[in-house]
């Protein structure tokens, strides 16, 4: 029988199938941040957005190449829940994938995936780090195409359109989680 794994069980996966810091480090940040944002828009699911958040790249480091269709068949492996393995792939839609993302926190994903390395590369070039950041300064950062280059505009702004809001808007939802 399927299952929903919590948050913690999720890192505990990811972690069997990624041993780079970063890699980590980015689930767990994506993972927060859907949680954060769950809390205003899901909160009777906020671990699920969590886990999802943070199950969303396990594939990534050891099949690059296959990205969201090896999660799909591995996330089946582990007898994880179809709604949780959709939600996973949803989130390369368009890039590595045609599983599109339906729900609201699937949108989420897909938007806030790229957004969270974009800011936090900002984060990371400022001396006072999150603080006293806002979304006009992720804007600037955001239209500096050097800037984070690997951190999709398109993707971003696609999310921001799926979820009925502007990127400026977008920016701050992401950034307030990130900051949580």
């Amino acid at each position: 029988m399927s299952y929903i794994p919590t948050p913690e069980q999720a890192l505990e996966l990811v972690k069997q199938y990624n041993k780079e810091p970063f890699h980590i480090q980015h689930a767990e940040t994506v993972g927060k941040v859907m949680g954060e944002i769950a809390k205003t828009v899901d909160p009777e699911n906020v671990d699920y957005w969590r886990a999802v958040g943070i199950l969303h790249d396990i594939d990534f480091e050891q099949w690059p190449e296959q990205h969201c269709v090896k999660a799909q068949s591995l996330l089946k492996e582990l007898d994880i829940d179809d709604t949780v393995n959709h939600a996973v792939c949803s989130h390369g839609y368009g890039l590595v994938c045609d599983v599109e993302p339906t729900r609201e926190m699937e949108k989420y994903l897909f938007a806030c995936d790229e957004f969270t390395g974009l800011i936090w590369a900002a984060a990371k070039m400022r001396p006072t780090g999150y603080e006293g950041m806002d979304s006009k300064s992720v804007m600037k950062k955001f239209k500096d195409k050097k800037f984070a280059a690997g951190c999709s505009r398109d993707v971003i702004t696609k999310g921001a359109e799926m979820l009925g809001m502007t990127v400026p808007e977008l920016a701050q939802i992401t950034l307030d989680a990130m900051r949580a």
